[in-house]
C-alpha cells in the first residue's frame, strides 16, 4: 500500500524524530531525510518540515543545505532553526539574541491555516540563541512571543505565506510542552498538505519483527534485561521475532539499582512467563570496584557500559552461548542524546552507547529493537503485547542506575563566572522576595540542543508553586550561565554550600538508596505515582553552612518523551514527610526540590 508522506529534514536537533513520531500518531507516515538530500528525494512528500538544530543560522553554520527544496511547489513548515532559514532564504533578517528557554505566550495576530481552531493566545515551548527580526517579501508576522503578561514580546515567533505554503514557528510545536502543538502538526499535515491518515501502528510492528527477524536469521539474542519498561517491551517483541526458545534473559545486579529492586524484577519477568532462559548474575562487587576513584559523569557511565558488556561476555562464555548477538531495550533519545545522529550535540553519553557497543553495532552484533520509538510509543507498543498496564506504565530507570544520580566530586568548587551570576541571581530573587544563592557546583543540560554544563542556584523562602515555577523562568532568562533552580526545603536558608569528595561507594549508595524509597513510597502513599512521569531522587556531596555531607534532590517530572520535561508539584503533606524522613539520615546536610524545566536541565543530574 502507498501512503502520503511527510519528510522531516534532520538538522541535527533533538527533536527531529519526534517530530516524525508526532506524525506518525495522526497515522501519516513521516520519513527522516537528511539536508543534504537530493532535490529528487523530496518529490514524492506532500509537504516538508524542516527541524530545529544546534547550529546558529546568524552566523550561517550548517548553511550549505540543498536550498532547492524551497522551489518545490509542497508546503514547507520550518520550527525553530528551519524557522530562521526559511526566514533568511526569503530575503528576512536572523540575529544572535533575544533567547529563550521554556514556556511562552504566543500571541496569534493574523489568521493562520496553521492556528486554525487556535486562541489567540497559545502556550509554546521556547529553546533558541537566534530570532527572526524581519520577513521578506510575501512573508507576514502571524504572531510574537512573552513571557507573562509584562514580559516584552519577541517578534516575528510566527511567519507565513499563504501564497507560498511557506510557514515556520520560532517555537517547537512537536513537544509536548507546547500545549497545541499536536493540533498545529495536525493542521500542516492533514490540512494545508491534505494527507490520508492510512498509516497505522499494526503496520510498524509487521515491519519491525520483520526486521529483527531479517538481522538475527537463524542465531539467538542474549538480552540486557533490567526488568524496566523497555527491556520487558524489547524481551516481548524479540520473543513474538525469533522465538522464546532462542532468547536468553540476563538480569545483573550492578550494585547500583534501587532499594530490593533485583528480587522484585525477577518475580516480574517470572510471572509473566520470561523467565524460559533468565539468568541473574550479582555483579555489584564487579561494578563498585571497576568504579572506585571515578568521578566525572562521562567516565562513569564509561565504565558502567564497558562493566556491563564484561558481564554479559563472561556470563555468555559460562552460559555457552558466546555466539549469541546482544539485545538491548535501547530507546531513541538514548541515542539522540549521545549525539547518534548525524548533526547532533552530545548531551550526556548514555551506558548503552559507549564506544565498545558502537563498535559491536557497526559489527552487527546488536539488536535494539526499540530504537526508532520514545517512550510513550514503547508504552503503547507494551500494551499492544499484551504487557500488564501497571508494569509498562512504571516509572522510567536509567540503565546506568543510581550511578548517575549519586553524584561525585574531587571537592574543588567550580567558581567560575559565579562573580557575574551572583548579583543577577540576587536581583532576580528580590524581585520574588525570596534569597537566592548560586552553588559552586555544576550538572548537565541542554539549551539550544546544546550540552550546558552550568551553576544551579538553590532558593529558600516562602512562595506559591506557580511562582516558583515563574522565578525560575526568570532566572534561566535573566542570567546566562544558569541552568536548575532548586527549592530549599530545610528549615532557614543557606548563607554556605561546599563541595567535598566523593566517590562511588557502597555506603553512599545505600544513603540514596533509602531517600529514593522514602521518596517512591510517599508518591504512592499520597495517591500521584501514576500522574508523575518520574521522580529521580539524587545524592550531591554538599555541606550545608559546616552540617553534613549529602544534599538531597527531589526532581519529580511531567513528561512523555524524556525528550522535554515540567516540574511537577506535590502535595504540601508529602513535603512535609519528605523533610521528617530524609533530613535526619546519617549525612544528609539538605533537601531541595528541583523546578527546573527540560531545557534548560536535563532530568537527571549527570
Amino acid at each position: 500500500m502507498t501512503h502520503d508522506a511527510i519528510a522531516v529534514i534532520d538538522f541535527g536537533g533533538q527533536y527531529a524524530h519526534l517530530i516524525a513520531t508526532k506524525i506518525r500518531r495522526l497515522h501519516v507516515l513521516a520519513e527522516i531525510r537528511q539536508p543534504e538530500d537530493p532535490t529528487d528525494a523530496f518529490r514524492r512528500y506532500k509537504g516538508i518540515i524542516i527541524s530545529g538544530s544546534p547550529s546558529l543560522a546568524s552566523f550561517g553554520e550548517d548553511s550549505t543545505y540543498n536550498k532547492a527544496i524551497y522551489d518545490l511547489d509542497v508546503p514547507i513548515f520550518g520550527f525553530c532553526f528551519g524557522h530562521q532559514e526559511m526566514a533568511k532564504h526569503y530575503g528576512g533578517t536572523v540575529v544572535h539574541g533575544g533567547r529563550e528557554w521554556g514556556p511562552a505566550d504566543l500571541r496569534v495576530v493574523a489568521d493562520s491555516p496553521i492556528f486554525k481552531g487556535l486562541g489567540r493566545t497559545e502556550r509554546v515551548w521556547m529553546s533558541h540563541f537566534d530570532s527572526v527580526t524581519s520577513v521578506g517579501p510575501g512573508f507576514e508576522e502571524v504572531g510574537y512571543t512573552s513571557l507573562g503578561e509584562s514580559g516584552e514580546p519577541h517578534r516575528f515567533a510566527a511567519i507565513a505565506s499563504n501564497t507560498l505554503r511557506r510557514y515556520g514557528v520560532q517555537f517547537h510545536p512537536e513537544v509536548d510542552d507546547t500545549v497545541h502543538g499536536d493540533e498545529m502538526i495536525a493542521n500542516f499535515v492533514l490540512g494545508v498538505c491534505g494527507c490520508s491518515p492510512s498509516w497505522t501502528m499494526e503496520r510498524y510492528v509487521e515491519e519491525r519483527v520483520d526486521q529483527v527477524r531479517r538481522q538475527v536469521g537463524d542465531r539467538s539474542v542474549f538480552l540486557l534485561a533490567s526488568g524496566g519498561v523497555d527491556s520487558t517491551v524489547a524481551a516481548r517483541l524479540l520473543g513474538m521475532a525469533i522465538g522464546a526458545d532462542r532468547l536468553n534473559l540476563l538480569h545483573v545486579d550492578n550494585g547500583l539499582m534501587r532499594k530490593d529492586e533485583s528480587r522484585q524484577v525477577l518475580e516480574v519477568f517470572r510471572e509473566f512467563g520470561l523467565d524460559r532462559n533468565l539468568h541473574f548474575v550479582d555483579a555489584s562487587d564487579t561494578f563498585l570496584s571497576a568504579l572506585a576513584g571515578a568521578v566525572e559523569p562521562e567516565q562513569k557511565r564509561t565504565i558502567i557500559g564497558n562493566t556491563f558488556i564484561e558481564v554479559f561476555e563472561r556470563e555468555a562464555k559460562r552460559l555457552g552461548i558466546e555466539g549469541h548477538l546482544l539485545g538491548q531495550g535501547t530507546i531513541y533519545p538514548d541515542t539522540i542524546e549521545t549525539g547518534g545522529t548525524k548533526r547532533a550535540d552530545t548531551i550526556k553519553t548514555h551506558h548503552n552507547r559507549v564506544p565498545v557497543i558502537e563498535r559491536m553495532i557497526a559489527e552487527g552484533r546488536v539488536v535494539e529493537p526499540l530504537a526508532d520509538l520514545y517512550k510513550v510509543e514503547v508504552r503503547e507498543l507494551g500494551e499492544k503485547l499484551g504487557i500488564p498496564h501497571g508494569l509498562v506504565w512504571r516509572h522510567p530507570f536509567p540503565g546506568p542506575g543510581l550511578g548517575v544520580r549519586l553524584l561525585c566530586s574531587a571537592g574543588a568548587a567550580h567558581s567560575e563566572g559565579l562573580a557575574d551570576i551572583e548579583p543577577k541571581v540576587g536581583e532576580v530573587a528580590a524581585r520574588f522576595g525570596v534569597a537566592a544563592l548560586a552553588m559552586p557546583i555544576k550538572s548537565v543540560g541542554v539549551k539550544a540542543d546544546l550540552r550546558s554544563y552550568e551553576h544551579p542556584v538553590l532558593v529558600s523562602g516562602d512562595a506559591p508553586w506557580e511562582k516558583q515555577l515563574e522565578l525560575a523562568a526568570s532566572l534561566f532568562r535573566h542570567v546566562p550561565g544558569v541552568n536548575r533552580c532548586i527549592w530549599n526545603l530545610a528549615p532557614g536558608a543557606p548563607a554556605r554550600v561546599k563541595p567535598l569528595a566523593a566517590t562511588v561507594t557502597r555506603a553512599r549508595l545505600d544513603l540514596l538508596r533509602e531517600a529514593d524509597h522514602l521518596v517512591m513510597e510517599g508518591l504512592r502513599r499520597h495517591g500521584i505515582y501514576d500522574a508523575i512521569w518520574q521522580c529521580p531522587t539524587a545524592l550531591v556531596p554538599l555541606e550545608v553552612d559546616g552540617r553534613g555531607r549529602e544534599f538531597v534532590i527531589v526532581r519529580p517530572i511531567h513528561s512523555e518523551r524524556a525528550m522535554t520535561a515540567t516540574p511537577a508539584q506535590l502535595p504540601a503533606g508529602l513535603v512535609a514527610e519528605l523533610c521528617e524522613q530524609i533530613l535526619p539520615l546519617p549525612g544528609v546536610s539538605g533537601l531541595a526540590l528541583d523546578v527546573t524545566t527540560k531545557p534548560p536541565g536535563t532530568i537527571e543530574w549527570e
